[in-house]
This record gives structure tokens, sequence and C-alpha cells, in this order.
């Protein structure tokens, strides 16, 4: 029997609990295969526990955007540009922007 992704990154995440990056995986692997409960707990736990790893402020707002929650995903943003920015991650803070501006409707693009 063939062993899933899910199950290889449940197997790694008991040798190392406090791994940034097998959390984000499993968040990923859990919204990939639908369980939007389980990858919130761990992109939750990701901005609890490990508030610089950039990557996971993307997908925690795109994730509440999806499950209605626009508050969160505001917040969720916000927080991020402000981490992005002070590790000086301009790619990260160049997308956070773009959907958060997309999102409160602020579009300062000229019209035609």
């Amino acid at each position: 029997m063939e062993t899933s992704r899910l199950d290889k990154l449940l197997e790694f995440i008991k040798d190392e609990p406090n791994d940034e990056f097998l959390k984000y995986a499993l968040a990923t692997e859990y919204l990939r295969l639908n369980q939007a409960g389980k990858a919130l707990e761990y992109y939750e736990d990701l901005t609890a526990n490990h508030p610089n790893y950039v990557g996971t402020y993307y997908h925690l707002g795109k994730l509440y955007e999806a499950l209605n929650r626009k508050d969160d995903a505001v917040k969720t943003y916000e927080k991020g540009m402000e981490i992005a920015k002070a590790k000086r991650d301009n790619h990260a803070f160049s997308e956070l922007n773009g959907v958060y501006r997309e999102l409160v409707g602020d579009d300062d693009d000229d019209d035609y």
C-alpha cells in the first residue's frame, strides 16, 4: 500500500512538532484535500507560534475569504504586510498588498 503525501507529512511532524515548514506543508495539503478546518488549524497555529513565516498570511487570508470571514482576512493581510515590510520581503508585501486592496476595494489603478 502506497503512503500518501498527507501520511508522510503526519509522520514527519511527529518527529519535528514545531517545524514551521512541516506545519505549512500540512496546512497546504489539507487545503488541497478540501479539509478547510484542518488547514485552518495549521495556518492559525503558524501565525500564533511562527509569526515571521510570511507565506502563511496570504494563504490564511485567502482561506478566510473562502469561509466568508472578511474581517479576519483583512486583519491577516494587514499583519502579513507588517511582517513582510519588517523583513524587507518586497515580493510577499506586494502579493499581500494586492489581495488586501482587492478585498477592501482600494484599487488605485488608473482607469482608461
